[in-house]
Parts: structure tokens; sequence; C-alpha cells
């Protein structure tokens, strides 16, 4: 029996066919990038679909596309080409026709001519009046025929598509008859909520051949007819008042004993899809005549692209790409715009399923496994800046919640977070091996071999950071910096000194406390006030809500208070301050200082008011004032907080 062999390796012919089509982390690094440089948490998230991750296609270039081609459509030609048709075919018949009448001599003749002379301009009335004309030229007849026939055609062949060589039989005139009749009646019963599963197989299975498309369900079978119906309405809408009278006397004319079918055909489908544009004409213009089957099929691109724009545009709230038709942008777009699309609807069901992102009511935004990411970036952003800092400063990094170390160690027991003991914990396992004084190779650890190094209690701090959410920091690039500071500190306390409680702080006409999240995707507020006495308050609770922590105050701001909070809890906002708005600030400095916090200020921009004000307010505090670069803020920040808590540590 011949045995099969194979052999497993990594692939090495071109691309990993099974990798995924986007980096995920890659993608959510990207957002966090835009919302680190000061851009918006809910724009970096529609520019990662909008632009396509790593640079690759997005939606702004599928909707590109799509624009593109209803511009086309809408140079295609004129939508009256129907009735000038029409008009070009009833001036030949009638041309025709008095050549042949010049040479009879007789008086029938003349009053035949008399006939042509006095036709209405009307084209519609024209072709009506001589329904019952006695023809003298077979190429006039033929001529004349020829307008109602090929408008009959041109209508049922853009309604059932396929249909328009089918028509040249009288015999198949009449199975449309009855199909238009039973499809009426079909219609009608899906209407009134009737389960029509065997009504439609009989219909397919009867009329099945003025469907090409096969639709599997009367939904289906109801879509593609009602987009149809719709253009040839929008066509309608898009003529003059009088071309549309002339086009719909045609078009009764031309369909005869069809008519009503069709009108209530138009009727039913009205009502079944009322969200189709059935009213609102298009200009459409180009340099020849549209007939009629050209003119609504035009319409019914344009109509099909107009709904693929709303589509890609995510602009309705709870938007996502599974609201966008794959099959509409390959059949519009093409294949490969299709595949893009794919990809894009791939990433973000990946960014969704990975716990990335999270859909509120406002739509997709970074869930809190993402902001640990996005506050992770920022902290090694701020450590790298600490790293290439003057000499003389710590790398930060190996700080942990542990405490100082006090040189003494024990065994370790179940639940111990201290660090571990390298020198004894293998010495431990080198004398339980060694055998006659010798250590036995190699050294295999066991659990009773591990020892803990003992540190001191580490103090709690509880820290309040107030940041200027005013719109002049956004103006002054100072957005995006603000944001990467207190995400890296939020970071660090969450990681390294779990024992500490921050709050973040934000302030503008009103203070308010924030979450990470609400961090990441707080936007500059446009209403003018910059209220650090509200913000003052707010940390003064926080700070009396852990007594027994060390409090710690940091204020991040570019311009003087210009608010505060009235007795009834309104702000009160003047430009330039007022002596009462920073008299009520400095009366939340006192209440801080003699709670013993320490208030730091990092001052920003070089605005004279400020500088006075945070120089009285640090000599009255006992605080510092730092004047960082805004790429510095965040490396002061970090740094002045690891500093605090190390100086007051009992």
């Amino acid at each position: 029996m011949r045995h099969n062999r194979f052999r497993y390796g990594a692939w090495r012919g071109g691309p990993d066919p099974l990798a995924p089509p986007y980096d995920v982390r890659a993608a959510v690094d990207q957002v966090g990038a835009e919302v680190l440089d000061g851009g918006s948490l809910r724009e970096a998230l529609r520019n990662l679909l909008r632009n396509g991750p790593d640079g690759g296609r997005g939606l702004d270039d599928l909707l590109a596309r799509a624009r593109r081609l209803r511009r086309e459509a809408m140079r295609r030609g004129d939508l009256d080409g129907a009735v000038t048709r029409a008009q070009q075919l009833l001036d030949q018949a009638v041309a025709t026709e008095r050549d042949a009448l010049a040479q009879v001599d007789s008086d029938d003749a003349r009053f035949a001519e008399a006939q042509l002379a006095n036709l209405p301009r009307s084209t519609s009335r024209a072709v009506s009046e001589l329904s019952s004309y006695e023809w003298t030229s077979a190429e006039a007849r033929a001529l004349y025929e020829q307008i109602l026939d090929q408008l009959r055609n041109d209508v049922l062949g853009q309604r059932f598509q396929g249909m328009k060589e089918a028509l040249q039989d009288p015999a198949t005139q009449e199975r449309m008859r009855e199909m238009l009749q039973d499809l009426n009646a079909l219609l009608g019963k899906h209407a009134r909520g009737e389960n029509t599963d065997d009504a439609f197989a009989q219909f397919m299975a009867r009329h099945g051949e003025f469907f090409p498309e096969q639709p599997g369900s009367v939904d289906e079978l109801v879509d593609a007819l009602a987009r149809r119906a719709a253009a040839g309405e929008r066509l309608l809408r898009s003529l003059s008042p009088q071309q549309r009278a002339e086009l719909q006397s045609l078009m009764e004319q031309s369909l005869g004993s069809l008519a009503g079918e069709m009108a209530a055909l138009t009727d039913n489908l009205r009502a079944l899809r009322p969200d189709l544009n059935w009213g609102r004409g298009e200009r459409v213009r180009g340099e020849r005549d549209l007939g009629y089957g050209e003119a609504a099929g035009a319409l019914e691109e344009i109509g099909d692209l107009d709904d693929l724009l709303d589509q890609l545009g995510q602009e309705h709230p709870g938007a996502t790409l599974d609201d966008v038709d794959v099959e509409a942008v390959e059949r519009q777009l093409g294949r490969s715009a299709a595949d893009d699309l794919r990809r894009l609807r791939e990433l973000e069901r990946q960014l969704r399923r990975q716990g990335w992102v999270t859909r509120g009511a406002d739509g997709l935004t970074l869930s809190p496994k993402a902001l640990r990411r996005l506050g992770g970036t920022a902290l090694r952003t701020v450590f790298a800046d600490l790293s290439a800092g003057r000499k003389g400063q710590h790398d930060l990094r190996d700080a942990g919640a542990a405490g100082e170390l006090t040189g003494a160690s024990r065994r370790w027991q179940y639940g111990d977070e201290q660090p571990i003991d390298v020198v004894r914990t293998i010495g431990n396992a080198v004398r339980r091996q060694a055998t006659g004084g010798t250590a036995v190779l190699p050294i295999r650890l066991d659990v009773e071999d591990f020892e803990i190094a003992e540190t001191e209690r580490r103090v709690s701090a509880a820290v309040a950071l107030c940041v200027d959410l005013s719109f002049s920091m956004m103006a002054d690039g100072r957005w995006g910096p603000m944001k990467q500071a207190a995400l890296a500190l939020s970071h660090l306390v969450a990681t390294r000194f779990p024992q500490d409680a921050l709050q973040i702080i934000g302030f503008g006409r009103y203070a308010t406390k924030l979450s990470v999240e609400e961090l990441a995707a707080v936007e500059p507020d446009y209403v003018q006030g910059t209220n650090l006495q509200h913000a003052l308050m707010l940390a003064g609770r926080h700070l009396r809500r852990h007594p027994g922590s060390d409090p710690v105050v940091l204020v991040v701001t570019d311009g003087e208070p210009t608010a505060h909070l009235l007795d009834d809890g309104t702000s009160y906002f003047h430009w330039p301050s007022t002596r009462e708005t920073v008299t009520s600030t400095v009366h939340e400095v006192d209440q801080l200082t003699r709670y013993g916090a320490v208030l730091n200020l990092f001052m920003l921009g070089e605005d004279p008011g400020l500088r006075r004000f945070v120089d009285a307010v640090a000599r009255r505090s006992g605080g510092r004032v730092f004047t960082p670069d805004a790429d510095d803020l965040g490396r002061y920040v970090v740094s002045d907080y690891i500093r605090a808590r190390r100086g007051r540590r009992g």
C-alpha cells in the first residue's frame, strides 16, 4: 500500500492567501494616531473607512467612481427624445403621403390633403386623428405605424427587460395582457399580506418568459419592477408640462388595451415601494435625443447610483457597511469595487468582533480595549521623550505598584504581587538540587524555590487632572498634546499605580468629569469661557472622597479664567477676566491648599494675563508653574505626577 507523504512549511508563493485583508491592530493604531494628533475620534473612525487603512481604497474612492458615472449618465442625451422622434416620424409620414396625393387627380385626394393640412400642432393629437385615416402611400402608413409600435415596444421593453423583440409577435401581446392581469392580482394579494408563495410559483411557471432575470420571490420581483417603473415616472416629471402631456397621450395610444393594466401596475408598485423616488425629475442633457427606453434606462441608472451614493455616504444614524448593497456596487462600479467594499466590510466586522470598536447611538466608537491600546501608545510616546531627555532623568518603565525595595525577601505565596527575587530564587533551586556540594545542570525551578522581594508600603495618591477644553486649545494646535498627556497619565495610573485614584476634569464654560472613553471622544467647546473655578471645585470633591490618599491637582490651560459659577449654578462669562471670576477661582485654590493638595499648573502659550494669574496662584498655594511647549506637555505632566507622589510618601 502506497502512503502519501506531505511536508508543511511557510507559504513562499507571494502574499499569504489566508491572511486577513487588513491588519486590524494597525487600523486601530491609525485611528489612535489621528486622535493623538488632535483629531476627532468620530472623524478618525470615519476616515479609516473612507480613506481605507494603510492607504488602501476606501469609501471615498467608491463614492468618487459613483459620482463620475452619475455625471456621465446626466450628460447622456435629451430626455424628450421620445416626443421628438414621434414628431419626426409623423412629419416624414405626412410628407410622404402628400407626395403620393399630389400624383392623384381626384376629389378624395384633395380632401385628404385638406385633412393633412389641418392636423393639430400637438403630435399626440395629430397621431390620434390619423388613427382612422386611409393612407394612400404604403410607405407613409408604415412610418405612421412605427410611431406607436416603437413607443409601445420601448415602454414595455423598459418595464420588462428582454421583451422588446418578442413584442413584435401579436400573440405575445395577448400573452402580455394576460400576464399583466395576473401580475396585478399577485401584487394585490402581496399588498394585503396574504401568503403568496404558491401564487408566485404558479405565476412564474405561467409567465416566466417575461422575466429573464428569474426573481426568486415576490419581493425580488417587486424590487426589479418598481425601480423601472419609478424611472419611467421620473422621466415624465423631467419633461416640460407640454412634453409630458404629449408623451403620456402617445403612450396611452401605443399601449391600447394594455394601458389600464400598466397604470394599475404602476399604482401597485408605488404602494409597495413608496420609499423610491417617484416624483423628482432630473435635468439630463446631451448632444443626442434619447428614446423612451434609453431615457428611462438612464434615469434608472441615475436612481440606482443615487441609492448607492446614499449607502456609501453612511450619513444616516446607525449606518454600517452591511447596509451597502454589494451586488449593486458590482453592477454599477465593477468587480474590483465590490471586492474593495467586501474588504472594508470585513475590516468593520473584525473591529467589532475582536472588541476594538462598539456601536452606539452616534455610530462607531473605540471600546475600552482599544482605549487601553491608545493610552499605551500615548504612554510609550511620552516615555520615549523621557528617555531622550536631559541627563539624570530616570526611565520610568520599571516603575510598579509594589513600592520601594527594602532588601529583605520571603517565600512566595499564592496571591503575592511583589517582584520575584531572581538571585535568591535561583539559589534556592541550586541548593535543593545540589548533590555532594555540586549543582546538577540544568537547574529546574520548583514552586517552593520562589522568593519575592519585600517592599515598603506605597502610599496612594488622589490625582485630579484638569484640562482646558476651550476652542483656543484646538485653534493653537494644543488639543492633540493635551489628549496625549491625559491618556498617557490615565494609562500609567491604571497599569503602574492602580492604587491611585485619577479623575480627569475638562473645563470650558462649565467643568465636567471625563472618563477615558469621553476624553478620547471629546471635541472642542465652541462656547466661550474658561471656568477653572468649577474645575477646581470638582477636583476638591474628588480629593475629599479619598481622604487616605495624597492629594495632587494638575492643571493644563492656555488662558486665564474668564468664567465662574454663580450662586444659582449658572456660569458667568466675561472677557477680560473680572475681579469676581478671579476671586472665585482663588477661593477654590485656597480650599485645595488648606486641604494639603499639591497644585501644579502647566501653562501653554504666552498669554500675559494667564502668566500673571498662574504666578500668583503658585506663590499662594506653594505649587509650581511649568511652561512646556505643546509637544513636551505629556513628558512634563507624567514626570510631575511621578515627582509629586514620590515626594509625599509617608
